[in-house]
């Protein structure tokens, strides 16, 4: 199976303390759904920054990536499937879906 990095990109808009505790359990709930699909999950991020050639420094990064997950599945399409049904999508955040290249030592 191939697999694809997933990066959560954005700010997903406000929730109230109540809503979000929903949402989170639902996003959970689509992780615990995803069994041996799943290969990395929910991994958060923080503190980015971007690095450029001359050596300069920007806070934040230049994606503004919340976090990351790894799923592995038989087809892009099927991957795409996946991605789609993501409950982040459902409070405004995006998503980043790009195919994981093993590369030989």
């Amino acid at each position: 199976m191939t697999q694809y990095l997933i990066t959560y990109l954005g700010n997903p808009r406000e929730m109230g303390k109540e809503e979000g505790r929903k949402h989170m359990q639902k996003y959970r709930n689509w992780l615990d759904g995803l069994g041996d699909t799943l290969v990395s999950a929910a991994n958060p991020v923080r503190n980015a920054k971007g690095i450029d050639s001359d050596g300069s420094v920007t806070d934040g990064g230049y994606t503004k990536m919340s976090g990351y997950s790894i799923i592995q599945a038989e087809t892009e399409e099927e991957a795409i499937a996946i991605v789609k049904a993501c409950p982040y999508l459902d409070v405004g955040g995006q998503l980043e879906m790009a195919e994981l290249v093993q590369m030989s030592s």
